[in-house]
Formats: structure tokens, sequence, C-alpha cells
């Protein structure tokens, strides 16, 4: 099987890519299962220098992979800039920090010792999405492999250009061969890659579909998973908010990567109060974003990854409109790109309160007071993260446990960083991903005992 990587902007060919037979994955499989045997081996002062390598081997190439990402996906320059930069910031964190992380945990008993040991468990499979092409896979990989693990990457099939640049990332680091590797496999290949033995656990970033059908596999094989799927945050602007600032951080909590991203910020949730001049103020900031090729540096909003993708999100636009949504602004499509739209006026039932919407779609709705706000960002069937936005800080942190999310950000959008775990509720999966957590749901507490 041939795949084709076609730059969304312009149509035109970025490459091509050649499938892997059956017996091909079955050789990297097996290979990663052999190299695991000896990784594990290796001191973890050595791995440390490795990933610290693969931080810098990035930055080296930042502008390569930066326009790889670009082309294939149609990010803007200057985000896939940020994206490289920030796979480098969690290599860098993992460096610092695994010894800690790893470190024996000393539990006393009645025992001469008693501790907790962190073991590597053996080949992990990483199913990954397009949106951050480079980041979802390296903030899996740089806890991974420095636990000692070894690591398959299944990536979306139109960023194999990407995943192959990553691969090469960890060469040029000087990895051991079969560490980690690309498998260039269409998804009829999932079953049959995570039945094998060697592999010993998965973990896929995507939508809820996928994230079913693969913990569904997982399960029948007794594989552990992570899953971190789709988001619908609320973004709720109380009425004693900054709304100059809370205008400013919520154009970038929808629109960053054209808004193609679980943690943007998709349902704004204004109280009564403060509606009509947030509405307001928001258009008047979306209308300044350029929109374009997303190569040039001065490009804000680029196309969508792909023609299926913008053809959704504007029927999600109609159904909401015929359902009683005002259409404040945009709402059309030409190819992959897809106009910066706002609606006002959205209501529960209707499918751009209801759905996730992948895009530079933003929901307006209002609120009677606090209470109801709240009650409208549970009603959904994900629980990724919430942003509050007010004055009060005290009050905000009072009614943090009235979020069931798995994120709680006040006068901040909702974003990952490698120091704080992250992951979602509900529909939107389960598991932690980067700092501590994320390092330990790939390796074996190992209970030691000594009498």
């Amino acid at each position: 099987m041939e795949f084709k990587s076609i730059n969304p902007h312009n149509n035109e060919l970025v490459g091509t890519h050649t499938g892997l037979t059956l017996d091909e994955t079955n050789r990297k499989l097996d290979d990663a299962q052999t190299a695991f045997l000896s990784w594990r081996s290796v001191s973890l002062s050595d791995r440390i220098k490795l990933i610290k390598k693969a931080g810098q081997v990035l930055r080296d190439n930042i502008e390569e992979y930066a326009k790889m990402i670009t082309l294939e996906m149609g990010k803007p320059i200057s985000e896939s800039i940020s994206e490289v930069n920030k796979c480098a910031w969690v290599c860098d964190y993992y460096g610092e920090n695994a010894p800690a992380f790893l470190a024996d945990e000393i539990i006393p008993t009645d025992a001469h010792q008693s501790f907790v040991k962190h073991d590597p468990i053996g080949v992990v499979l990483a199913i990954m999405p397009w949106n951050f092409p480079f980041w979802q896979v390296f903030r899996f990989a740089a806890p991974t492999l420095t636990a000692g693990n070894t690591g398959l990457l299944k990536h979306a099939p139109n960023v194999f250009g990407c995943a192959k640049l990553i691969e090469e990332v960890f060469v040029t680091a000087g990895y051991p061969p079969q560490v980690f590797q690309n498998l260039t496999v269409h998804h009829d290949q999932t079953e049959h890659i995570i039945a094998h033995q060697g592999i010993r656990a998965i973990t896929l970033t995507g939508s809820e579909r996928a994230g079913s059908a693969v913990a569904t596999i997982a399960g029948k094989y007794i594989k552990k998973s992570l899953l971190e799927l789709g988001g619908n945050n609320a973004f709720i602007v109380w009425e004693d908010a900054d709304i100059d600032k809370a205008v400013k951080t919520a154009v970038a909590a929808r629109m960053l990567n054209c808004g193609q991203s679980c943690i943007a910020a998709k349902r704004f949730i204004l109280v009564a109060d403060i509606y009509d001049e947030f509405v307001s103020k928001y258009i008047d900031a979306i209308r300044l974003l350029k929109s374009g090729n997303p190569i040039e540096e001065s490009t804000n909003v680029g196309p969508l990854a792909r023609l299926d993708l913008a053809s959704q999100l504007n029927t999600q636009v109609t159904q909401s409109v015929a359902q009683g949504a005002k259409l404040l602004l945009g709402g059309k499509q030409n190819g992959c790109y897809h106009e910066p739209t706002v609606l006002g006026d959205v209501l529960p039932g209707m499918a751009a309160f209801d759905q996730e919407t992948f895009g530079p779609l933003a929901a307006m709705i209002k609120a009677r007071d606090i209470d109801h706000a709240f009650e409208l960002s549970e009603n959904s069937n994900y629980g990724l993260g919430v942003t509050v936005f007010t004055k009060n800080i005290k009050r905000a942190l009072e009614n943090a446990h009235r979020v069931s999310d798995g994120a709680y950000f006040v006068n901040e959008l909702v974003k990952s960083d490698p120091r704080l775990p992250f992951g979602g509720t509900k529909q939107s999966g389960y598991g932690r991903e980067l700092a501590k957590d994320g390092m330990l749901e790939f390796v074996n507490r190992k209970t030691v005992y000594v009498k």
C-alpha cells in the first residue's frame, strides 16, 4: 500500500510513503522486543544523555521539522516552530527529572526493607494523531523511552512525513537500533500489532471512536491502555472578569491550530451581564486574524488538515443555525479552509453545544449566573478541561470541585505542560501523560520486601 501526504493549502503532493507488509511489520515487532532486552539494562544516566541529545537534535533542525508539520497538516509555520520547541522542552524535562521520578519509593513496614521499584514494562505502542504530529509523539516518547521501554509509532497517515523525521531524531541522537521505530501501516494492522507478545501497553491520542476500538482490542489481549480523546472544553467568563484579557485569551484558546485541538475552548459560557460585551469584542478580535498560506509567517489561520474535516465542521454550523443559533460571523467553507465562525445564542441540544467541533468555530452561550454556568459546563459527555475567567481567585478556587474535568484553569487557556499531569475524564479518556504521572504510566511499580 502507498500512502500520499497532501498539502491541505494547495492540494499538492508532499510525499509518498510505502506501507509495510505484514512480514515487515512482524520483523519490526520482534526487533522492538529484542531491543528492549538490552535497552532496559542501559543505565539511567546513559538514557538521560540520549533524551537530552534528542532535544538538541530537535533544536538543530527546527526549521526542517516545522516546515514538514505545516506542509502536511496546514498549521501556521509560527505554531509549528513552537511545537518543535515544546518537544525539545519535554526532552529536557525528563532528562532533568527522571532520576527523582524513577527512584525507589521507600515504605516503612515491619520488614527489614520494603520499597517500590520502578522497572520498564516492555514495548509500548503509540497510536498518534495528525493535529500536533510532533508534540503528541514526544510527550509519549520522552518519558517512556527514558524509563527503559522501547517504542513503536503508528502515526496518522496524512503525517507520515513527520513520523519518518521523528524516527530520524532518535537515530541521530544516538539511540540503539530498534529502540524507537516508525510503523508505516494502515489501521487494519492494529489488532495484529497489539496481539504481539512483546507489546505490553498502548497509548492512543485520537477520536472517541478510535479510542473505543483500540481499548476493546487492548482489553481482549489484556494489555494496558491510555486514552487521550476528544474534548468540548468550556470557557466560563464571570461578570467581574477583565473582559479585554478574557477575549484575548479566548481567541487563542479557540483559534490555535485553526481550532484543531482536543483542549481548545469550544463552548464560551458567559454570565448574562457581560454576554453582549464579550461577544462584540470577540468578533472584533477574530476579524483581525489573517487567513492564508500557513507557510507564511504572517498567517494566523490556515486550512483544516483535510477536506472532510472542513466539511464536517460546516455541517455542524449549518445544523446549529437550523436549530436556532445565530450566525454572527463567518460560516463559509472553501475547500479545506473554513472561515473563523462565531455562533450566538447556542443552547444544549444544538450541534455546536453537544458535539466536539474540531475547527475555528466558537459557540457563545448565555448563563443566568455562575451556578448556571457550571451546570452548562458539566452538561457534556467530555471532560478534558475548563477555564474560568474572574478577578475573584478565592471564589474560583472554592468552586474547583464543581468541575469534573481533568483540568481547571483560572484566567488562562487550558494547555499541556511537561511539569503538570495531563488527561481527561468521561468520554475524554483515562490515564495521565506528562509530569511524574506520565512516566509512571508505563513502568512496573514492583513491591520489594526483605524480611
